[in-house]
């Protein structure tokens, strides 16, 4: 891809290219309406020193031609020069017959007309003299006329001065935005060496003093590195949380295969076995938790928010019926409303924080669970009930400050389910509320704006 500063100069070059041809034609025409008024001012001079020139002597005109008429014409050495004296009754005193008048220029005093001139464009320039005396009485018009090749020349001259005028011009100019662009680009420079003379693992933001057009660039980037900083962070806390939690049950199912590979009491070993299944149980579990935390991380920041109607993903949850392998004696009933309850968010995340809750529930709550989305207060509801009492106070605010800290994995699966529901209201403008209700119930519900109504 071609650099800004040859795009610039290439602007600028294409710009100077059409500005030269518009510069052209307009001083050439300027050039040509320049020349043609000098030449017809000398024109019209010489005729002029003509037609003082004649006078009457015993009733007839009496032409002697000065020689300052023809010294005006002589600016134009290579052209070639005409003229011709009529008399009042239209016959030619002097000069050349063949040139004649325009038919629509015969009543004409003075003026101009353009003509051929033996062959050649010619320029004509018209002097007419009234004589009223006794013996002449009437008007005598003297005609005096040249070829063009000095006006021409002068309008080339006129032009190609112009277009002198223009290149230097336009060579300053592409010179002048090959500077500006690279001053212009000195921010961009320093802004790359402060990038590259960065440890990696630093991902703190870039300082924004720069000028305005670059601090949008810098205000993205300083964004991606934020997004990319959590994303780290969060993946460090998963994989320091995931060592700590998979430590001690693999501990112990180690610890229980080595018992059960010494014991030789038959009533025994089927009790360690029992152990290892409900530990090999509870270790699946464990990953299942982790691997949705990870999936919420993920898709935290990386996900496209979509209109999403939080009665879907409660129905969602509801018919797999994953709650029916969890804990089968519990009852479990939808409470969706008809109106839609629609957020800007992830589907795939809503639901895994939405299992979470309900996992709770079903674990450390009393029948019968409700779950639901409904409109509350302007905010987007999607809820899980039970029929317990939930935390104590202090428990509750203790779980308020391990959100705020992001270590909540390193508590018991409960408080993981709650950080994946925790991050998952995080990651999409929400919030985690855990609290009891009016009909002594209680109630873990994720909270988020309303989605914009649709326009037309």
């Amino acid at each position: 891809m071609t650099s800004l500063t040859a795009r610039v100069a290439l602007g600028v070059a294409v710009l100077l290219v059409i500005g030269g041809v518009i510069v052209s034609i307009a001083a050439f025409a300027y050039g040509r309406e320049a020349a043609r008024s000098a030449f017809d001012r000398l024109l019209l001079g010489a005729a002029s020193d003509i037609a003082s020139a004649i006078t009457v002597q015993d009733g007839k005109p009496v032409i002697e031609l000065p020689v300052s008429a023809f010294e005006l014409l002589a600016f134009a050495p290579d052209d070639r020069i005409g003229y011709r004296i009529i008399g009042p009754d239209g016959t030619t005193l002097t000069g050349y017959e063949e040139i004649a008048l325009p038919e629509n220029r015969r009543d004409l005093r003075d003026g101009y007309f353009d003509g051929a001139f033996f062959g050649e464009p010619g320029r004509y320039a018209i002097v007419s003299r009234r004589f009223a005396e006794r013996t002449l009485n009437g008007t005598i018009r003297v005609i005096v006329g040249q070829t063009m090749l000095a006006r021409n020349s002068m309008a080339y001259d006129i032009t190609r001065k112009a277009l002198y005028v223009l290149a230097v011009s336009g060579l300053a100019m592409i010179l002048l935005a090959v500077v500006v662009v690279r001053s212009v680009l000195t921010p961009l420079e320093r802004i790359a060496g402060s990038l590259s003379a960065r440890d990696p693992h630093d991902l703190t933001p870039m300082d924004t003093a720069v000028p305005r057009e670059t601090a949008v660039m810098i205000n993205a980037l300083n964004g991606f590195m934020a997004r990319l900083d959590r994303q780290m962070n969060s993946m460090r806390h998963l994989i320091s949380d995931t060592a700590h939690q998979l430590r001690t049950p693999v501990a112990a199912l180690r610890a229980q295969a080595d018992l059960f590979s010494d014991e030789v009491d038959l009533s025994r070993k089927e009790k360690i076995v029992e152990r290892i299944q409900t530990r090999s149980a509870g270790l699946g579990r464990l990953l299942d938790q982790m691997l949705s935390q990870a999936l919420v991380i993920h898709r935290g920041d990386s996900a496209r928010r979509e209109r999403v109607d939080l009665r879907d993903i409660a129905l969602d949850v509801f018919e797999e019926g994953d709650h029916a392998v969890l804990n089968p004696e519990m009852d479990v009933v939808l409470d969706i409303g008809e109106n839609p309850v629609e957020v800007l968010a992830d589907a795939p995340s809503l639901k895994e924080a939405l299992k979470n809750l309900l996992s709770n529930a079903l674990k450390h709550g009393r029948a019968p669970v409700r779950i639901g989305a409904s409109l509350n207060d302007g905010k987007a509801v999607i809820w899980v009930e039970d029929a317990g009492e939930g935390p104590d106070r202090q428990t509750l605010d203790e779980l308020g400050s391990r959100f705020n800290r992001g270590g909540l994995a390193r508590q018991a699966s409960s408080g993981l389910g709650l950080a994946i529901a925790h991050s998952v209201a995080v990651s999409f403008d929400g919030e985690l509320v855990l609290e009891p209700t009016d009909r002594e119930q209680f109630r873990a519900a994720l909270l988020f704006e309303v989605a914009p109504a649709r326009t037309a």
